[in-house]
């Protein structure tokens, strides 16, 4: 039904057929309305553009194409999950996009009044995005603004609004000269390098915006823009919990290589790994009552502190277990194909004799019961290689507690994975002619490290990535850059 005008008023009609009820909301390019479609009968939502006074004539002209670029791209869409748009009118110099209205809450609301999603809901909501995102991207489209504010649920179901600065690939690019298109604390690091935006790059926003999902708070945001887009190139975040299949999904699509970041057919391999809704079909994303926060209680507040705890090695570990369970490859070609058994290194584990701080390339074979022997330069003929190693927490974690060999197992494959696949090691051909082997610490030279003090503590918390010729023959030049 439309609302009463009062005594005297007349309603406002747009291009003769919409008549307008109320104000929905307005940002910097726009107004939108709620309205009545007077010729077939049916609320609408129309977006009006509406620029401050003052603003030159050029710029004028690149935000209006912007608005009717974003009603031809959002028409050629056809997905559950695109907001519907039904016309495009101009009307006394004023553009108009009329969309299907959508009863819904953005994510940003939604977080702010109920708490964090689920890890089932998430996994839902990705579900739903993810084939928006598709829909898109097939069609040659790149939407530039993927976050909270342009996500809307309500009662399972999805929409991905605003494509209004979405950019179609073989469109001239509508950008004024040094502006930022795009929300900084969502923007995908090679954008901020000078990239093109990508459909990799709206994987890496929809990542951020997962984040959001489940922690409650933004994981870039700071308190100036430089300082936001500081942390995007610089200060990759941790989750503070495993959050089911999705915190895997989270970590794969904040790499910072677009390279290696996931891809649309990667994360649906992930998720078809376990059941939808992560297998209760009745968690979807209600409107209306209450996900994480009791009546009465205080809602989830952003955390200040240091974002690394125990926890976070369960995320990983979901994570790499999407690369173990042979749906996919990595970009670039690593495969689980070429990893050997990993090995526990340290008192009680499979390879005791193996001194960190020696070489990075050595002789003879690493397997269990000998002892390592990186003494050789890389430069010389040499058996194996040491092409990547890390704390998997860092160097002001070290006095966290074990997290179990089956996570760290889990979590050290995916990191000799991702960086066997990477151009870090260059050797051509390397999927089938060289083989990788995963060290991981054993409890015992876990706790040595925690329990040790000084620059020279005992024992490790770290993981070693060795890689060595897959037909036993001496690696001649190393194969790492």
């Amino acid at each position: 039904m439309v609302e009463q005008v009062g005594p005297g008023q007349q309603a406002r009609v747009i291009g003769g057929r919409y008549q307008v009820v109320q104000e929905l909301g307005r940002g910097g390019m726009g107004i939108v309305w709620r309205a009545w479609d007077q010729v077939i009968g049916r609320e609408v939502a129309i977006k009006e553009l509406h620029l401050p006074d003052g603003v030159p004539p050029a710029e004028r002209q690149v935000f209006e194409e912007r608005v009717l670029r974003e009603a031809r791209t959002a028409g050629r869409l056809n997905d559950p999950a695109v907001v519907t748009v039904h016309d495009v009118l101009a009307e006394s110099g004023v553009t108009y996009i009329v969309m299907e209205l959508v009863q819904a809450v953005t994510l940003s609301d939604y977080v702010a009044q109920w708490g964090p999603l689920r890890p089932e809901q998430a996994v839902d909501l990705t579900r739903q995005v993810l084939s928006a995102l598709e829909t898109a991207h097939a069609a040659g489209i790149v939407h530039r603004d993927v976050k909270p504010s342009n996500i809307m649920v309500a009662d399972g179901r999805v929409k991905l609004a605003d494509f209004g600065i979405a950019q179609t690939l073989d469109d001239p690019r509508l950008t004024s000269s040094g502006a930022i298109v795009g929300s900084p604390s969502f923007m995908a690091p090679e954008r901020i390098k000078g990239a093109d935006a990508s459909p990799a790059s709206d994987l890496w926003s929809l990542g951020a915006t997962l984040f959001f999902a489940v922690e409650g708070w933004i994981p870039f945001e700071r308190q100036t823009t430089a300082a936001t887009l500081h942390a995007v190139l610089n200060d990759p975040p941790r989750l503070s919990g495993p959050h089911g299949m999705i915190g895997s999904v989270i970590t794969g699509l904040l790499i910072a290589d677009p390279r290696a970041r996931f891809t649309g057919p990667q994360i649906r391999a992930l998720l078809d790994s376990a059941p939808a809704n992560g297998g209760n079909p009745d968690q979807t994303l209600p409107v209306g009552s209450p996900t994480r926060v009791a009546p009465g209680a205080s809602k989830p507040k952003r955390s200040k502190g240091p974002w690394l705890i125990a926890a976070a090695v369960a995320a990983v570990v979901l994570f790499v277990a999407g690369l173990l369970v042979g749906r996919f490859a990595l970009v670039g070609g690593g495969s689980p194909a070429a990893m050997d058994s990993t090995l526990v290194f340290g008192e009680g584990g499979d390879v005791a004799g193996f001194d960190p701080d020696a070489k990075d390339c050595g002789t003879g074979k690493i397997t269990a019961g000998k002892p390592i022997n990186n003494t050789t330069s890389c430069s010389d003929p040499h058996d194996f290689e040491f092409y990547a190693s890390g704390s998997a927490f860092s160097s002001s974690g070290y006095d966290t507690a074990y997290p179990g060999k089956d996570a760290l197992v889990a979590y050290g494959e995916g990191y000799c994975s991702m960086y066997f696949a990477s151009d870090k090691v260059v050797a051509p051909g390397k999927q089938t002619t060289l083989r990788y082997v995963t060290l991981v610490p054993s409890e015992q030279s876990w706790n040595a490290y925690r329990q040790s003090e000084g620059d020279r503590k005992a024992g490790s918390q770290s993981i070693y990535c060795a890689l060595y010729s897959a037909s036993g023959d001496k690696l001649q030049t190393s194969a790492t850059k």
